[in-house]
């Protein structure tokens, strides 16, 4: 469990990196508590502004000597346009680091990452744990077309082990992430995935992993309208350690899940057996 600061951090940087934009903020008091598979939630429009939630981000690279926190940012809707068009030296208000971090291993481990777009933010500070624990990672980058993959070439100075697809074949293997996955995972050894990225994509990384004999570990897509817990905006069905099955908040018990404990054929529904469904007039 995280333990998020709120602070009016300056943007000391804001750059095009292909289809997105890489935006570094100084963050006294914050990078040194962030574990990767963390996101921060960013205000946007001002204090006036129509646009009263919060967006989230997965928090790329946190760098505790210069107290600064990287983001990847895709401007898609009305608050990431608004936010890439910031300038070095404004402010933004920050709540970070949320969530719930991926498991890290204890001791070596060999570990397969896979995300689609930019949802490899967070990947590569995630391999440079797993290597110094002394394990060893590839990677899986995909993306509907080249300049939508993200951080290709931070893969490959990592690990010699890196492949890609784009699902229009504009550069690597025309395809989706999951075309070369088992081999992939037989090829390196791998005990683990991680994955990022959609969440039909991770549900079909987690049911190939698990099918090779590997756990899979998935950074969850779900929309955060307050980030902190509060809303229920985000519930995900979860099988607990006991067996039982209840909804539990992406922002708070996520965004890292062991995904063979989602539900991922009742993402979105409240299936008869969850535990309190009942009392939401489920019967």
């Amino acid at each position: 469990m995280a333990h998020p600061v709120q602070i009016q951090a300056e943007i000391v940087e804001i750059s095009p990196v292909g289809a997105y934009h890489r935006l570094v903020l100084r963050v006294p008091g914050i990078a040194e508590r962030v574990r990767p598979g963390h996101f921060a939630a960013l205000a946007v429009g001002g204090a006036d502004s129509s646009m009263l939630l919060r967006r989230a981000f997965s928090i790329h690279r946190a760098d505790p000597e210069a107290g600064t926190l990287s983001l990847v940012v895709s401007a898609e809707g009305r608050g990431t346009r608004e936010l890439v068009r910031s300038r070095v030296g404004d402010t933004v208000d920050v709540i970070a680091p949320l969530g719930t971090a991926f498991p890290l291993p204890v001791g070596p481990l060999t570990a397969l990452l896979v995300a689609g777009g930019y949802g490899s933010a967070p990947l590569f500070q995630l391999a440079e744990r797993i290597k110094e624990q002394g394990g060893s990672v590839g990677f899986i980058l995909g993306a509907a077309t080249a300049d939508r993959l993200f951080g290709v070439e931070q893969a490959q100075r990592l690990t010699p082990d890196v492949l890609v697809t784009t699902d229009d074949g504009s550069t690597g293997i025309k395809g989706l992430v999951t075309l070369p996955l088992a081999e992939a995972l037989k090829a390196i050894g791998a005990e683990a995935v991680y994955s990022c990225g959609p969440m039909g994509m991770l549900r079909a990384v987690t049911e190939i992993a698990n099918a090779e004999g590997a756990r899979s570990f998935c950074a969850v897509e779900e929309a955060m309208a307050c980030g902190v817990g509060v809303c229920m905006t985000c519930v995900l069905p979860v099988v607990g350690e006991d067996g039982v099955s209840r909804f539990v908040r992406s922002c708070v018990d996520g965004p890292c899940f062991d995904g063979s404990r989602i539900r991922w054929s009742d993402v979105g529904t409240i299936p008869a057996d969850l535990h309190g469904a009942a009392a939401m007039g489920v019967h």
